[in-house]
Formats: C-alpha cells, sequence, structure tokens
C-alpha cells in the first residue's frame, strides 16, 4: 500500500474534520486533513442505518475523487427507529484509490420523546436538539451526543470512534487480504 499523504473527509463539518484528524494524524504521521463540501446524495435527516451508511459511501467516494486524495472518508449520522424508541445512529467509511473499504459505525443513544416526536414529523436531529436547548448549530459543537450525556461524551469522541474503526483494513492489512 502507498504511504498516506493526503486525507480528504467528505464535509465540512468542523466536529467531522477534527474527529478524523484526531485519530488519522496518529495512524498516519505527516498526512495533510482536509475537508470538502460534499453532498451526502441521501435525505438531510438520514432515517436507518442503511441510509446513513450510504451517505457516508457517496461521501467517502467522492471525497476520494477529489484533489488526489489517498484516502476519502465519509461520516454519516442518523436515526434508527428500535424496539426502545428511536436512537441515533452513525457511520464512518473509509476508501482508497486501491479499492479497500473500512467501515466503522455506532453511536446508538435513546433520543427524548420530544425530539423522537419532531424527527418522526418529518425535522432533523440537529434542529430538534437546538429547539430542545435553546441552543444554536449543536450539530457542529457537542451535538445530541454531548448535550444528551451531560457531557462524558461529545459528537466529535464518538466519531473518532468510527474513524478508528474504520481504518482496521487500512491499519492491519494482513488481516484483510
Amino acid at each position: 500500500m502507498h504511504r498516506i499523504k493526503r486525507i480528504v473527509v467528505g464535509s465540512t463539518n468542523p466536529v467531522k474534520i477534527a474527529a478524523v484528524r484526531t485519530i488519522a494524524t496518529g495512524a498516519f504521521p505527516g498526512a495533510r486533513i482536509i475537508g470538502l463540501d460534499i453532498e451526502s446524495g441521501i435525505s438531510e435527516q438520514p432515517w436507518g442505518d442503511q441510509e446513513a451508511r450510504q451517505g457516508a459511501l457517496n461521501r467517502a467516494r467522492s471525497a476520494l475523487s477529489a484533489v488526489g486524495s489517498d484516502l476519502g472518508v465519509g461520516l454519516e449520522g442518523g436515526v434508527v427507529e428500535t424496539e426502545m424508541g428511536l436512537m441515533t445512529c452513525a457511520w464512518c467509511v473509509v476508501l482508497d484509490r486501491d479499492g479497500r473499504l473500512g467501515v466503522g459505525g455506532g453511536v446508538h443513544m435513546l433520543l427524548p420523546p420530544t425530539v423522537a416526536q419532531a424527527l418522526r414529523a418529518g425535522g432533523e436531529l440537529g434542529p430538534a436538539m437546538d429547539q430542545l436547548t435553546g441552543q444554536h448549530n449543536t450539530k457542529q459543537a457537542q451535538g445530541a451526543v454531548g448535550i444528551l450525556s451531560g457531557g462524558l461524551s461529545n459528537r466529535q469522541l464518538a466519531y473518532a470512534q468510527l474513524v478508528a474503526m474504520a481504518l482496521a483494513p487500512f491499519l492491519q492489512t494482513d488481516y484483510y487480504e
């Protein structure tokens, strides 16, 4: 595998870029990490793991083809209906020019009833959390994860874990041949 010099994140959201930077700088010292405004190709509020994964894959593919990147990274958050109620979900997809694929997912957290109701009525998680808290643009800050965990975690930390999982095939190449 070639040396990783440029990693492109399919988003300009500072939380997503920082999550990739947190993990990738340790895995690929000296790599340049940039964010580009890339459309997910899915609905504004992804509903279900499959749609969120597709959005992450779409972002990773577009990021990989941009500006000569070595790795394209897509991160996509969404919500998933479960037997316990509406929960958050998030996915990371990493692709390289050789066709290698890495995927990490998780970040499942039960949403408050008022937020779930707003989303079921067609709303989006970010604005619903802003409404709940009276804050502005929480999705580019602590996110629902940070707010609902009382600061014990946050969106960047949660996404960083997904990035670490998605990088496994690039870090343990012998296991993924």
